[in-house]
């Protein structure tokens, strides 16, 4: 008989639209200072007499993707581009939270650890490949192989045969995962290392986009001019530092059928400029506001201005590898320590919610008072439990990018609110580019506590909790207690059934605070009178719906 699961078996509805996913691992939006627009001549307002896909084009404000290979990136920046250039097998209904399908034409299990992926027929990438079961088990081969590097790789860590593909020490004995069996052109078998019921939800993330035979001839080049399943295909050259360009995929058969004929993602150093552009009619679509120009877009903009949910969540992590940080009482004084309403209201004008919580509010199981007293802002009480703690001696360098002027004008909200309430008087703030802020996390390079960010890739407790707290997490963090209840929630036997044990999960995380949670981020979203049909949701920015008005 079938275990109950909340997505036993899911099936294609061609009759209804749905959205796709938008993932990512670090909040897209810009540095400010001094910034200018790097494109050569600004203007989405204007064709300018163009032809073909020209005329009918629309601009989108972007940071500098890091990579644009689906296995090798976790940055809102670069999922931007791949959404339209790339279809994972499913993507999350905005209304419901679901996973509804999209390459796939059905995932089916009857014990949820054996999976069946029907892939849909006819579907091929911009070269004119046909996408086969082929297509993705090789992306998924190549994303899980550790040599490789790639950021995704842990995404396929519950897929048998990882473990070879990733060992401790020497090399690996395989590049394949022997938990993918290809069937048939069109059927993908995927046996798991144990039940997981959200198996099918996961299946939304970036990672698990196909690639063509032709990317692994050269997968570096592959990473500078990538070919996808999409319903958009690059138009031209990456010109970092500038702009990418992309253009209406003619081999696209899917639900996605672009209505315009281009996009031009114009890269900003800042967001501030970005949005300076958009008021100036230079630039047509701009996802991530300045929240402190929340009130002046709302009313400059008035119904093209749109406010939505988000799952992104700000944390400030410890790295608990530097035994100065290794004691618990010391990191919940910390958090105790910042008042984090009054950091929202002063740099993001009160848009962000300040949070109790390692979930984002729109996630299954997310209660609002989670971390009680250790995220309630107490200077008394944190000093005490930070004198309890013996301290901190020495410089403390608070990390951050340089994504977005936000980032530092909040770091020294903090750094201040650490001087005034626990009496730390040596503070320096550390600003890293942000094309190399990921890969000094990723290689322990933080020597203080530092900006963590998470865009949600899916709406479940296990999308926050094993990838930021599980293992391999960025901060160093390991607790068996808390592996465990992941396990037993990983495997039970339907959502219902997991949320008690990711909340039991969740409250010794928070217990042993290796990482504060901080605010959970609204989109605000303005556009700019030459295009129609912006549905921005918490899972995409849905670009492929979007038409230029003409005339």
């Amino acid at each position: 008989m079938p275990t109950a699961a909340p997505f036993p078996t899911l099936t294609r509805n061609t009759t209804e639209r749905r959205s796709t996913v938008r993932v990512t691992r670090s909040r897209a939006a810009a540095l400010a200072a001094a910034a200018v627009m790097l494109s050569g001549g600004c203007g989405g307002s204007s064709s300018g007499g163009a032809k073909g896909a020209d005329a009918d084009r629309f601009s989108v404000a972007l940071t500098e993707p890091d990579h644009l290979t689906p296995g090798n990136t976790s940055s809102d920046y670069s999922i931007t581009v791949l959404d339209t250039l790339f279809e994972t097998p499913v993507s999350i209904d905005a209304a419901s939270g679901k996973p509804v399908m999209r390459a796939a034409e059905s995932v089916t299990s009857t014990d949820q650890k054996v999976w069946t992926i029907k892939i849909r027929q006819g579907g091929a990438f911009g070269n004119g490949e046909p996408v086969t079961a082929q297509s993705f088990a090789d992306s998924w081969n190549a994303t899980a192989y550790g040599p490789n590097g790639w950021t995704n790789n842990y995404y396929f860590a519950n897929i048998e045969g990882y473990d070879k593909l990733n060992p401790e020490k020497g090399d690996p004995s395989t590049d394949k995962l022997s938990g993918l069996k290809v069937v048939d052109d069109h059927t993908l078998e995927v046996t798991l290392t144990a039940p997981f019921s959200q198996f099918p939800i996961t299946l939304a993330y970036i990672a698990f986009a196909p690639m063509p035979k032709a990317a692994f001839a050269d997968l570096k080049a592959y990473d500078q001019a990538p070919v996808g399943n999409g319903p958009f295909v690059l138009d031209g050259a990456w010109e970092h530092d500038r702009q990418i360009k992309v253009k209406r995929s003619p081999a696209y058969n899917g639900e996605r059928r672009a209505k315009a004929g281009a996009v031009t993602f114009r890269i900003y150093a800042g967001r501030d400029t970005a949005y300076t552009d958009l008021r100036a009619g230079r630039v047509d679509l701009l996802t991530t506001i300045p929240p402190a120009s929340t009130a002046e877009a709302q009313r400059l903009l008035g119904d093209r201005f749109l406010r939505t949910p988000d799952g992104t969540m700000d944390y400030l992590g410890f790295p608990t590898f530097d035994k100065r940080f290794a004691n618990r009482d010391l990191r919940r004084a910390f958090s105790m320590a910042i008042d984090r309403k009054a950091i929202v209201d002063a740099v993001y004008d009160g848009a962000f919610k300040p949070m109790a919580s390692l979930l984002a509010p729109l996630v299954p199981g997310y209660r609002e008072n989670a971390c009680g007293e250790a995220c309630a802002y107490d200077p008394a009480k944190a000093k005490a439990l930070f004198d309890q703690a013996g301290g901190f001696s020495g410089t403390l360098t608070l990390w951050f990018s340089n994504a977005d002027p936000s980032y530092e004008q909040w770091m020294t909200a903090v750094a201040n609110q650490l001087k005034q309430n626990l009496g730390i008087s040596d503070i320096k703030l550390r600003k890293v580019p942000a094309s190399d802020y990921l890969s000094s996390l990723r290689e322990r390079k933080e020597d203080g506590p530092y900006r963590n960010n998470w865009v949600m890739d899916y709406p479940s407790p296990q999308d926050y909790l094993e990838y930021m707290w599980g293992a391999g997490n960025r901060m160093g963090w390991e607790n068996k207690e808390f592996d465990d209840l992941i396990k037993q929630a990983n495997s039970a036997p339907g959502l219902d059934a997991s949320l008690p044990l990711y909340q039991k999960a969740e409250d010794v995380a928070l217990a042993e605070m290796p990482m504060i949670p901080l605010w959970n981020w609204q989109n605000q979203v303005g556009y700019s009178t030459r295009i129609s049909g912006v549905n921005v949701t918490p899972y995409s920015k849905n670009l492929y719906a979007i038409s230029v008005k003409q005339g």
